[in-house]
């Protein structure tokens, strides 16, 4: 398939603050809107949200309770798996444990 220009109208300093950026990280403007929309299609979604100030609250406040949830729910779950007092220590055993499990294999 045949490469096509695209033309993109910003403001000088940003387009120049740009270009400075993609040079620090070795590519040009060209190759960084080519990964930001083959992103975009892969992921049929922009690689950043966009949200309005009202809305953000909104969703601020409902992952809050969301995450409240999700915390709550893993204190019950620890207490019927009996691990609601295990230590660090005790994790980083077990997980050492099952490495070198896996290692063994």
């Amino acid at each position: 398939m045949g490469a096509v220009n695209v033309t993109v109208r910003v403001d000088e300093q940003t387009k120049h603050e740009f270009d400075a950026f993609c040079d620090n990280v070795g590519m040009n403007i060209t190759t960084a809107f080519n990964m930001f929309m083959r992103a975009v299609l892969r992921t049929r979604e922009l690689p950043f949200p966009i949200t309005d100030i009202e809305s953000d609250e909104k969703t601020k406040a409902r992952n809050r309770e969301l995450l409240r949830e999700a915390f709550h729910a893993a204190q019950e779950q620890s207490v019927i798996n009996g691990t609601d007092k295990i230590t660090m220590e005790e994790i980083d055993a077990e997980i050492m444990a099952y490495r070198l499990e896996k290692r063994g294999q």
